[in-house]
């Protein structure tokens, strides 16, 4: 099996047999991001992706798969029958499954009816990969998104609705000083109105060749200081209220390490940022990076 440019995948999914159903990323707007950009989207053939799927299950013939990942950035966006199709084939390869999962873009989730949904669960989907980035309607405006506030809110409701898992993605310090509190204060308001099962925190790194990179070298936009990171996550923490969701910010891009669960832990989490904030704790920025 050869994999098309590079791949990315959650970091929850370390152990995971990874599959390309899709090359690039179908929206691809982010004006922060540089994964995909090497590509040009496209779905894959699925006699490919099943020939894929035959090869690794002889590869692996003597070891338990239990874990499946859809790549690459929004796979998703396939037509449900294809996913299903897909899905029957790995249900039939690797019966030791326990899960697959994918990366969802807010708007191909809202493109999928309540059944569809529904029928990709039954199927053996367990959990979507929602990259919300931010809560804030100007910061998502601001870097491309593609998405709302309340369209991100929506497709996080409507796959729980469907008994799907939802793991969101947010990223400190996206709107820069301008947009600290607000960007803070309404992504606990998205995720206290979804109420995920996982929220995950990275923290923003711009690379040469991003519109947002070309602007921070202007003068343009500012980066947060670790201080003004921690202040941003401790704000967060603050307001947010969505009650059994798993919370980590223990990503390599991460200044302050965080891992608990709302809303029990969060007066725990904030001990911690005050202890790194007091004795100015931070993980060092050449250990920082993806």
């Amino acid at each position: 099996m050869r994999y098309e440019g590079a791949v990315y995948r959650p970091p929850s999914e370390a152990g995971s047999l990874i599959i390309q159903l899709t090359i690039g990323c179908a929206r691809n707007t982010c004006r922060f991001c540089s994964m995909f950009k090497d590509k040009k989207f496209r779905v894959r053939k699925l006699e490919d992706v099943v020939a894929d799927l035959k090869e690794m299950r002889e590869y692996y013939k003597d070891y338990l798969i239990r874990r499946i990942f859809l790549a690459d950035g929004d796979a998703l966006i396939c037509k449900t029958e294809d996913l299903l199709y897909i899905m029957g084939v790995i249900n039939e390869l690797f019966p030791e499954r326990e899960r697959i999962t994918m990366y969802g873009a807010p708007k191909d989730v809202l493109l999928k009816s309540h059944e569809e949904l529904v029928k990709l669960r039954e199927a053996g989907l367990e959990m979507v990969y929602v990259g919300a980035e931010s809560g804030d309607d100007e910061v998502l405006e601001y870097v491309k998104k593609g998405a709302t506030h309340a369209e991100i809110a929506e497709a996080g409701l409507k796959l729980k609705a469907a008994g799907i898992k939802v793991s969101v993605t947010l990223i400190s310090g996206l709107g820069g000083k301008k947009h600290l509190v607000n960007h803070a204060v309404n992504s606990a308001k998205l995720i206290s109105e979804m109420k995920p099962e996982y929220v995950g925190f990275l923290t923003l790194l711009l690379e040469p060749g991003v519109p947002m990179y070309d602007e921070l070298r202007k003068g343009e936009f500012d980066y947060l200081k670790p201080n003004e990171v921690v202040e941003e996550l401790k704000l967060f923490i603050q307001n947010v209220d969505s009650e059994g969701t798993v919370f980590r910010s223990n990503h390599a891009s991460n200044y302050v390490p965080l891992a608990g669960t709302f809303n029990r832990d969060n007066a725990k989490l904030l001990k911690q940022i005050e202890e790194a904030e007091k004795r100015s704790t931070y993980r060092p920025e050449y250990y920082r990076g993806f």
